[in-house]
């Protein structure tokens, strides 16, 4: 259920936020919060649930519980023993995700929009099957053209700011800051996730599990109450080629010539008939700046991270959060706000990006070598050294300074000081 909370006193400038999936709902909500008056359109015809796995470090929980929404979420983890498992059905135990560093939380990204929407107050606008058409902008506010593809009618509106927050291939970047090929750098790695209904045959349930050959792997996320999902990951040569045919037929190929073998068979026949299924290239946003004037990019739209980062959601709710600290630091000069906001912030999401090439080897590897290596941490962490080792091998010391640190925390000691009243507001 979204609050119901009275106006702020302050001057009720009016934001578009476009995207309602997790940078979107947080930011407006953070926004609301901060004063603002705002209105969120989505392209879907309504507001999506469940989604695929994603992690929650402690960064993400910080800044969760900043926005106040931490409470509305819950760790899904399941304590039961995760197999690592060949196509012949050879499985041993291996470490479950949950185990790297601060023990990130085991979630449903439906879980972290539907957080972030309880956030919203009644009285915040929500538009469906809605997109922007065209942009512009001048020194006083930014001129919207916003058509509902359902009624194929348009409208043109005036907004003091625009947030877009609509995902890679984000339909504001494209209008103000220009066409998908200059932002998108392609890691040559495909992803299919989806929820599996049920249990995998040869897994208990509530179990996890991983297949991992050179180039291609699948994991089974399991949770403690919720059917698991699934991921499928591989390397192309050819990403473009991927979407010419049916995705399943693509997995198939990629998987192929051998026989799949129990579990990964399962899981490609649940894929033919799910109709949950994210499929598409792994990729990263590089941009040398995240806003223009009066329209901001926040999440995927400004700084993909990719799937293989666990950072996506977390990023997400840090850069709402911190936005909305720098609004209120900067009142009436949004320049100076966006330009704080930015600058604070891209160090750290730079550094995750830049990581997040290397921790692609988490989920999918390049070779035997690597996959015995991924095999042996589990043995090794039974010795003092052995952890020392593992914790090399994983990068345990990047994962705790960046990922399970409270970032808005450290940008705030490091911004000039505010008085009392203010920090109170702030933080």
């Amino acid at each position: 259920m979204r609050r119901v909370a009275a106006r702020s006193e302050t001057s009720q400038k009016r934001v578009l936020v476009v995207g309602m999936g997790v940078s979107g709902l947080a930011t407006a909500a953070r926004l609301r919060e901060a004063g603002w008056t705002p209105v969120v359109v989505e392209r879907a015809s309504g507001r999506r649930t469940g989604g695929y796995f994603v992690l929650l470090f402690g960064a993400g929980r910080a800044a969760a519980q900043r926005l106040g929404i931490l409470d509305a979420m819950h760790n899904r983890t399941t304590t039961t023993p995760t197999l690592d498992f060949d196509r012949n059905g050879r499985a041993r135990n291996t470490a479950p995700l949950s185990d790297l560093p601060g023990a990130p939380w085991m979630m449903l990204r439906g879980d972290a929009e539907q957080a972030a929407y309880s956030a919203l107050p009644d009285d915040v606008e929500l538009r469906f099957s809605t997109v922007p058409t065209a942009i512009e902008q001048d020194e006083e506010g930014v001129t919207v053209t916003l058509l509902d593809t359902e009624t194929d009618t348009s409208v043109t509106e005036r907004f003091d700011l625009v947030v877009g927050a609509d995902g890679l291939r984000s339909t504001v970047r494209a209008l103000v800051f220009g066409p998908h090929s200059k932002y998108l750098r392609r890691l040559n790695y495909m992803i299919a996730a989806f929820e599996f209904p049920g249990t995998p045959s040869g897994l208990a349930p509530r179990q996890g599990a991983t297949l991992f050959e050179p180039h291609r792997s699948m994991w089974v996320f399991p949770f403690a109450d919720h059917d698991p999902t699934i991921l499928l990951t591989y390397r192309t040569d050819d990403v473009d080629a991927e979407f010419i045919q049916p995705p399943v037929d693509r997995i198939r190929a990629a998987f192929g010539p051998r026989p799949l073998g129990s579990i990964l068979g399962e899981a490609v026949d649940a894929l033919e008939s799910t109709d949950t299924m994210l499929f598409d290239s792994a990729e990263q946003v590089r941009m040398d700046a995240w806003h223009r004037g009066r329209v901001v990019l926040v999440g995927d739209a400004a700084w993909c991270v990719t799937l293989y980062a666990g950072m996506g959601v977390s990023t997400g709710f840090i850069g709402a959060q911190l936005l909305g600290v720098m609004l209120e630091r900067h009142p009436g000069d949004i320049t100076a706000a966006l330009s704080a906001w930015e600058g604070a912030l891209r160090p750290y999401i730079v550094h995750l990006q830049d990581k997040a090439i290397d921790q692609r080897r988490i989920f999918v590897m390049d070779n035997r070598f690597q996959i015995l290596l991924r095999r042996t941490v589990p043995l090794l962490t039974r010795t003092a050294l052995g952890r020392r080792i593992a914790d090399r091998v994983i990068d345990a010391e990047d994962i705790v300074k960046y990922k399970n640190a409270d970032i808005i925390a450290e940008i705030l000691r490091e911004l000039p000081p505010v008085d009392r009243q203010e920090r109170t507001t702030l933080v």
